[in-house]
């Protein structure tokens, strides 16, 4: 199993535009060649997942998790009518474009646990992990994004308590939170249990996701955040979590960090910021000292703290000397690296005495490659001026050569002028990255 769990890996959200209009092995080897071994793949509708696409991905020998969010949803096209009743009650209404579903919905937890049942059945996942199943919000008592505070969360604190929840509102209540200090301590316990029964009914509860899918690998996921010497404590106050005792119930595989909102908005956060995260580490190790664990960034959801490929170099060998057994990021082709490297040639192939396949470290502008006079052909130190070379397909960070003229001895290729696809980026450009340089490369002898 830690063989299987280790190393390098990447998270994908293949909804993104970057993924889509390409073929989904195309996908698998710009992953691949960018040295990845394991990829979480972001399922935001059960109903909905490229199984072609993580086929191909265990084929080429890869892991892959699915990463389902556990406390809401980005589209409810795909939940039942309703699901508006599922809903988390917050002490003062968002509207941020995420919906949040309380974990004492009975009807949701249902719901949630045969969705996954039924996703685990039908996709060939090498695990599972149910990512951010947190009450919100960090300083939500103060922002208003606090919750749950819906009347299934009143009920079944009154029927567990005998009492009403704690006021957040009204520092003349007898049961204002700050006030009452006795019911306050009993709502935080009751909020850790209920994300733990949450967790625990999804993957170990009856015709669940271990029951649908025995053997399948488990990973769960709390927060990390740098806020001084009561980190561990805020978490559990403001979020639910408590990562130790999660781990207890639900028995996983492995166990990731995630870094908090906080951290990971900030643009200057150095690379070996999750030092800070020793705290959550000690308090989960105090229990559980041979659980592997995981850690996870964010590269670029923002557009001022978008990372470099240096940046994601450095975290990962922060990651290794500081004990974890693996680390990942959210998303794959979000960082700065894809809006500012220009396209380089990681990879040909001979596919016959004719063809060759181009392989690229991103994804390649079609109208730029399908121009035949950016591709060259030198053979004993000349360029063969007279050989016709036909661009037979591009397909992502793919393209496809054809000549009849091709030497059957080893030559050599050079490639200029090839843009990338800044229209496809999160935060699209009207300025393409572009070869100024020819590349040129050894195509070995055919046979």
């Amino acid at each position: 199993m830690i063989q299987t769990l280790q190393g390098s890996s990447i998270q994908i959200d293949p909804v993104f535009p970057y993924y889509q209009n390409r073929s989904e092995s195309s996908i698998v080897d710009e992953l691949e060649l960018a040295g990845y071994r394991t990829v979480h793949y972001f399922v935001t509708d059960e109903k909905k997942v490229n199984i072609k696409l993580v086929e191909l991905l265990r084929a080429r020998g890869m892991m892959v998790w699915a990463t389902i969010l556990g406390n809401g949803t980005y589209i409810t096209d795909h939940l039942p009518k309703d699901w508006p009743d599922w809903q988390m009650a917050l002490l003062k209404p968002v509207n941020d474009g995420y919906v949040r579903l309380s974990p004492f919905s009975y009807r949701y937890v249902e719901w949630k646990k045969q969705a996954l049942a039924n996703l685990v059945k039908t996709v060939p996942f090498d695990g599972l992990e149910i990512a951010e199943p947190y009450f919100p919000e960090w300083n939500g008592l103060s922002s208003g994004t606090y919750g749950d505070v819906g009347p299934y969360a009143r009920a079944a604190f009154k029927q567990q308590f005998g009492s009403d929840i704690p006021d957040f509102k009204y520092w003349t209540s007898a049961n204002y939170y700050k006030k009452n200090t006795a019911l306050y301590r009993q709502w935080v316990e009751f909020r850790v249990t209920a994300v733990n029964r949450f967790l625990n009914e999804l993957i170990n509860g009856s015709n669940g996701v271990r029951d649908s899918r025995p053997g399948i690998k488990i990973a769960t996921w709390s927060l990390g955040v740098q806020a001084g010497a009561a980190s561990v404590e805020k978490v559990r106050e403001f979020h639910g979590l408590d990562a130790a005792a999660m781990i207890s119930i639900v028995k996983p595989d492995m166990h990731v960090i995630q870094t908090h909102w906080p951290d990971w908005m900030r643009w200057w956060l150095p690379a070996d910021y999750i030092k800070h995260y020793e705290p959550f580490v000690a308090q989960i190790r105090s229990w559980h000292p041979t659980l592997p664990l995981s850690v996870q960034t964010d590269v670029g959801s923002l557009r001022p703290m978008r990372r470099s490929r240096a940046w994601l170099d450095a975290f990962s060998a922060c990651s290794e000397q500081l004990g974890y057994l693996s680390w990942t990021a959210y998303e794959y082709h979000l960082g700065t690296y894809m809006y500012e490297e220009k396209p380089a040639l990681q990879r040909v192939k001979r596919l016959g005495a004719h063809q060759l396949l181009l392989q690229f470290q991103k994804r390649i502008d079609s109208a730029a490659a399908e121009h035949s006079g950016n591709y060259s052909i030198i053979f004993e130190g000349k360029v063969l001026s007279d050989i016709k070379v036909k661009v037979l397909k591009v397909d992502g960070s793919n393209i496809w050569l054809e000549s009849a003229q091709f030497p059957l001895e080893r030559f050599e290729l050079s490639v200029a002028k090839l843009k990338d696809t800044p229209a496809l980026w999160l935060f699209p450009s009207q300025k393409a990255n572009e070869m100024k340089e020819p590349c040129v490369v050894a195509v070995e002898r055919y046979r």
